[in-house]
């Protein structure tokens, strides 16, 4: 397992890179009126979370300290907009397995007020949530890597 811990962050990325795409195609095939593969979608989509979820976690688990930091080098302003993502990222995504088991629980039960209501919520905090996730990936891993 140690040995696949340094690729976590890539397949977090494209786990969240996937739920993006999940996401607005479930959003784009309610609006189509195509609830049955709206559903399906909806809950793959749950599903990739989950399993980001547990890659996630098993990630800052098993690194020192438990996170990596941002490096020093990039301009200030570049390091402020980075803790600002960061700090609406983390807020927001501790509500997202809430808001989407809330969701998804009012939709599998059909009823629909209350689906819709959450859903209001629910769908711009977890794709607020799933790109930024991706924005802090490249910011930490692709375009300020740590100097060597």
């Amino acid at each position: 397992m140690e040995n696949l811990v340094p690729y976590l962050p890539h397949v977090n990325a494209a786990l969240n890179s996937l739920a993006t795409v999940l996401l607005v195609t479930g959003f784009v095939l309610i609006k189509q009126g195509r609830e049955k593969l709206h559903r399906n979608v909806m809950l793959a989509c749950f599903g990739v979370s989950v399993v980001f979820l547990a890659s996630y976690l098993c990630y800052h688990f098993n690194i020192p300290g438990g996170s990596k930091k941002f490096p020093e080098y990039p301009p200030v302003v570049i390091r402020y907009a980075y803790y600002a993502i960061l700090a609406t990222h983390v807020v927001l995504a501790i509500s997202v397995p809430f808001l989407a088991v809330a969701t998804i629980y009012y939709g599998l039960t059909d009823a629909r007020a209350k689906h819709r209501s959450f859903a209001r919520w629910t769908f711009p905090i977890w794709l607020y949530v799933s790109v930024t996730g991706v924005i802090v990936y490249l910011l930490l891993y692709q375009i300020f890597p740590p100097l060597k």
